[in-house]
């Protein structure tokens, strides 16, 4: 036991320690710029990184060549002297200039948002598309920060007019170098893309709806997912606990198969190289047939990160898609903060994944939300054809059924691509009036 404190203490003297700086504006207000504070802690906790304080500086001008003016740079850097931090994590994106500065003048690891989250995609990503597309963001990010590495050896440039120093050649060797590399990354990951469209074309020969859950990070998408179908991936309270999209097939009551994907949770001001590394995990979305929008209760700017999660959906063409709102942590949220959502979104639906609650009331909601659109018809089934039941049942919804000596018959809503198939079956009698009833 006295071993194993020991080790945990050192596991502890390990972690980076990080002083925080916010940046309030005129473009963002210091109530956000705290939120984003807040966030970026989580971010760096995420990432195994300890947050030892936290300042809040008003941005009135921006210096080119520190962000801040010099007396709020001096301010940062007595108090990164006086916590013995390891680094500095700017909430605001800063260029290469500004980062080379700051390392200059504090002596510490400076960065921003932008590569705090970088980070914590290359310790997460999983599948190869998703590794390769994290690689490329770092390599896109470093190459205009190449020179800050060689700010000793640029000084050493000599000889004659023209010719180049060690430091300004090994700069320019490190810069094809990832250029090449960049060039790879591209190729590899057509190939990649390539390969997942002919996994797709596969899976449309036996079409099956599908549904994908989105929504902020953290906001319990992943123990949605685990809970709905008894899978088992990662869920904690982290953020970006999940990069990789997860598909599992979820049975409804009524017979019905849906396949639903757990996708990465969406944040503000993702940096925009990031953008491609969600591309596998936003087509899910885009393609879906329904999505499954989970927003946390339990967070006083939930209805900022619904906006943000809305907004990614239009900006990659999933906007139309209909949608089910999810209010998940009923169970830690203030009953009077429940009521108020619920009035406000009319049609959400409040559950709690840890306790079960409203869960069956949403599998109720997913089989409606599927089957919609679908057409009613009224089949009368021969016994000695009971795979064709079968077929109804397990394809489409069932709203009256009942039998006699000869047949079955079902009153059912079905997929369109089944109507052919069923032709011999559909009875004369209210047929076209209750399909056309139902698609007006």
């Amino acid at each position: 036991m006295m071993m194993l404190a020991h080790e945990n203490a050192a596991a502890q003297d390990s972690r980076e320690k990080a002083l925080l700086v916010g940046v309030a504006s005129e473009k963002t207000r210091k109530q956000e710029a705290l939120d984003l504070l807040d966030e970026l802690a989580a971010l760096a906790d995420t990432l195994g990184v300890e947050v030892v304080d936290r300042l809040l500086v008003n941005l009135r001008e921006r210096s080119p060549a520190m962000l801040v003016g010099s007396g709020k740079a001096d301010e940062i850097a007595a108090a990164a002297k006086a916590l013995s931090v390891d680094s500095i994590i700017f909430d605001h994106i800063l260029t290469p200039v500004q980062q080379r500065n700051w390392e200059s003048y504090t002596g510490k690891k400076v960065y921003d948002r932008s590569e705090l989250i970088i980070r914590i995609f290359a310790a997460r990503a999983l599948t190869r598309e998703a590794s390769l597309q994290v690689e490329l963001a770092q390599l896109q990010y470093a190459l205009p920060r190449l020179v800050h590495s060689y700010d000793d050896l640029m000084r050493q440039r000599g000889g004659r007019y023209g010719t180049k120093g060690s430091g300004e050649q090994k700069l320019e060797l490190d810069r094809r170098e990832i250029e090449r590399r960049i060039h790879e990354i591209r190729l590899e990951l057509e190939e990649v893309r390539k390969a997942r469209a002919v996994r797709k074309k596969r899976r449309e020969r036996i079409p099956i709806p599908r549904a994908a859950i989105v929504g902020y990070t953290n906001a319990g998408k992943s123990s949605l997912l685990n809970a709905l179908t008894r899978a088992e991936v990662l869920a904690e309270d982290k953020l970006f606990a999940t990069l990789d999209p997860t598909t599992r097939r979820l049975q409804l009551a009524q017979g019905q198969v849906l396949l639903l994907t757990d996708t990465v949770g969406f944040i503000r001001n993702l940096p925009h190289g990031l953008i491609e590394a969600f591309r596998a995990t936003l087509e899910e979305a885009s393609e879906a047939d329904l999505l499954i929008h989970v927003a946390d209760a339990s967070d006083r700017n939930v209805e900022v990160h619904m906006a943000t999660t809305v907004q990614v959906l239009q900006e990659i063409g999933a906007g139309d898609i209909p949608r089910i709102l999810v209010l998940n942590k009923i169970d830690i949220a203030q009953p009077q903060v429940v009521e108020e959502f619920l009035q406000k979104h009319q049609g959400a639906l409040a559950v709690s994944v840890r306790t079960g609650e409203g869960m069956e009331t949403l599998r109720s909601a997913l089989q409606t939300a599927l089957t919609a659109s679908m057409p009613l018809v009224k089949l009368r089934i021969p016994h000695a054809d009971y795979a064709i039941t079968s077929l109804v049942l397990r394809e489409g919804t069932l709203v009256e059924e009942h039998h006699d000596d000869e047949a079955t018959w079902i009153v059912c809503r079905v997929p369109e691509r089944l109507l052919p198939k069923l032709q011999p079956y559909l009875t004369q009698t209210g047929w076209h009036s209750e399909r056309e009833g139902a698609s007006s």
